[in-house]
């Protein structure tokens, strides 16, 4: 389940909120933040419940940032805890996310904040849903790298485009999808951003472009015409830039993401045969020793 589908306020629960599991490279391996909260004097994920209007990834790192004052980015997703409160079914969202930079400083929420090791965090959690979702984050693993693949947005019409159909661009309900999609991309913080060479697929990531005042590399390979004349070529290249510490985000189109992801992602239990790949939708792919290891589809924005 992901966090565009379906809509965070249709999820079967009386609470819903959202957390992370955040983690840094330590000296003897990853280190988790596990925060205490003096109200239930207990051991915990940073989480909290969602703002009204807010989705499920956004308070993410809303809540984390609040309840430890990290920033960070949001990696694979980890899946949905629930539980029983006094207001009834609870369920809460975890993503991996990494810790960026911040300082935590005591507030009402959490008083104290300890980066521990993972065995020391199975040992310090207070509740057994919470362990589940630690087994999760050590199945996956933290990534040596992650590719986000976007396809592009809602075009203007092929039959009434008279021109180059590289140079079709976005309509207008493409581009109000556009506006929703950029701050979604950029919770998973990426660092290098890449396009196929139709006008729409670079129209789909010049806002978040500017937003990180970062180029944009055009890669052929990743369009429908010069991927089909060698889809080996073409997937060989998504591997290579899977190789690349940190976050590469890649703008592509319909007929090449489906076939990239059922090609490579089989081992993260993505079935070959039903990938979705509606415009303007993501997958985030987690790599792992040189393997993509986790794969989370997100529907396109409401």
């Amino acid at each position: 389940m992901s966090p565009f589908g379906p809509p965070d306020d249709t999820i079967p629960a009386d609470v819903r909120a959202a957390g992370a599991v955040v983690w840094r490279p330590g000296a003897d391996g990853v280190e988790i933040a596990l925060v205490h909260r003096p109200r239930y004097d207990d051991w915990g994920f940073p989480k909290g419940k969602l703002d009204t209007g807010e989705s499920m990834p956004f308070a993410a790192v809303r809540e984390v940032a609040e309840e430890t004052g990290l920033r960070v980015r949001l990696g694979a997703l980890l899946g949905d805890a629930r539980y029983r409160v006094p207001e009834g079914e609870k369920v809460v969202r975890y993503w991996a996310a990494q810790a960026l930079d911040g300082d935590f400083a005591a507030n009402s929420e959490t008083d104290v904040l300890e980066w521990v090791s993972i065995d020391r965090a199975a040992d310090q959690l207070s509740y057994r849903h919470d362990m589940d979702v630690l087994r999760k984050f050590v199945d996956i693993g933290p990534p040596d790298a992650t590719v986000v693949l976007v396809r592009h947005a809602k075009a203007g019409s092929r039959r009434s485009w008279q021109g180059e159909d590289d140079l079709r661009p976005l309509s207008g309900a493409g581009r109000r999808q556009v506006a929703a999609l950029t701050p979604f991309l950029a919770l998973f913080g990426p660092q290098r951003l890449f396009s196929a060479p139709p006008l729409r697929c670079r129209e789909t990531i010049a806002p978040l472009a500017g937003l990180l005042d970062a180029p944009v590399g055009n890669e052929p390979l990743f369009g429908e015409a010069g991927y089909w004349v060698q889809p080996e070529a073409g997937r060989r290249r998504l591997l290579e830039l899977a190789a690349r510490p940190g976050v590469t985000l890649v703008s592509s189109q319909g007929g090449v993401i489906p076939d990239v992801v059922a090609a490579l992602a089989k081992p993260a239990g993505v079935d070959e045969d039903e990938v979705p790949a509606r415009k303007a939708s993501t997958w985030v792919l987690t790599v792992v020793d040189g393997g993509i290891r986790g794969a989370d589809h997100y529907p396109p924005p409401p």
